[in-house]
């Protein structure tokens, strides 16, 4: 139901040329080698590879600098610059890490955060419901 998500490291049903990185297009089934752009280069995923610059970093950075509520879900928080996001959330913005095995980082370490180690199936419909609450009649 959200009606905005930054899709940080990309998106599996898109693609992109490797020569122009403008030329992404939603896909659906297999990309195999042969499948060219009109410039003749090779279509790859529309996603971030490990040692690739992550170019909506800058635009997370802005979002998460406005956030009220952090909610970190299903990441081990040790791939970077994405586990570094939450150094830019405000100091005032509480902040949630659900994971069954959360690892901390430095970042976390310095956070008030609260830490939900259960699976996000169980943990977030539990969180929703908490965060309501102030704002059910």
């Amino acid at each position: 139901g959200a009606q905005y998500v930054l899709h940080l490291h990309g998106e599996l049903r898109k693609i992109r040329s490797t020569r122009n990185p403008l030329d992404i297009k939603y896909w659906e089934g297999d990309l195999v080698l042969g499948q060219l752009c009109p410039l003749g280069a090779q279509y790859r995923p529309h996603i971030v590879w490990f040692g690739e610059a992550v170019p909506k970093i800058e635009e997370a950075i802005s979002i998460i600098s406005n956030a009220d509520i952090v909610i970190i879900i299903g990441t081990s928080m040790q791939v970077y610059p994405a586990a570094g996001l939450i150094s830019y959330a405000p100091l005032s913005c509480k902040s949630y890490y659900i994971d069954p095995f959360p690892a901390i980082n430095h970042e976390l370490k310095n956070r008030d955060i609260e830490i939900i180690e259960n699976t996000a199936v169980e943990a977030v419909p539990e969180l929703v419901k908490k965060l309501l609450i102030p704002f059910l009649p």
